[in-house]
């Protein structure tokens, strides 16, 4: 039965004959077979260099085992990647997503266990990259983002404000440089008539204001 969606994919497996009724397994799915890796270090160059879809990990591997190079491939080229076990250990489950593991298959894997599997660490990695991107995003987006917050040490006087050095700042100065506000100037009603009083024409008297009051 061919698969509707085949896959580039490398296996990482010590044994040859492992190594070989796999690929034989995947290409009979339909799937391409673009390497085949010995141990955990040539699995990890192998998938910087071919970009492979997916990784066939065996855990127990010489040099470097599966763990560790799911772990290091995911630091360096991430890539969705199903464990290849002969124990079926409950305990693989919690090691394999500490690594990043999608999946995990027992040895040998029946062509509908594979298939299913592969598709579940490519679904899991697609979530995996989407959540990395907004974790991305909001950080950017935190960083951006500047608060105030705390007591500002006021002048009662100038109302200049102190920073942590010591010197003495607007306030328009220090809030634009402390938060996302910006500033336009204008005056107050009340500052007009305290600073420009002599500039103001005092408005014309009402015409009931000009004629003689009625004792």
């Amino acid at each position: 039965m061919k698969t509707q969606n085949p896959l580039r994919i490398l296996i990482a497996e010590d044994s040859s004959l492992a190594s070989e009724i796999i690929q034989t397994m995947l290409e009979s799915l339909g799937h391409a077979v673009v390497g085949r890796a010995e141990n955990g270090l040539q699995a990890i160059e192998m998938s910087q260099t071919l970009q492979p879809d997916l990784v066939l990990m065996d855990i127990s591997m010489p040099e470097l085992d599966g763990l560790e190079a799911t772990r290091l491939l995911h630091e360096k080229c991430p890539r969705p990647v199903v464990l290849l076990t002969s124990l079926d250990d409950p305990d693989i489950v919690s090691k394999a997503s500490q690594s990043g593991a999608g999946a995990y298959l027992v040895k040998p894997p029946t062509p509908l266990a594979i298939e299913r599997t592969m598709a579940i660490a490519v679904a899991r990695f697609g979530d995996l990259l989407t959540l990395r991107r907004l974790n991305a995003e909001l950080e950017s987006a935190l960083r951006e983002i500047k608060t105030l917050q705390g007591i500002l040490p006021i002048c009662s006087h100038c109302k200049k404000i102190r920073d942590d050095a010591g010197f003495w700042s607007q306030v328009e100065t220090y809030i634009s440089k402390h938060s996302q506000a910006q500033f336009t100037h204008g005056i107050c009603p009340d500052c007009i008539k305290r600073e420009y009083s002599e500039y103001i024409t005092p408005a014309p008297l009402a015409p009931d204001e000009l004629s003689p009051k009625r004792s």
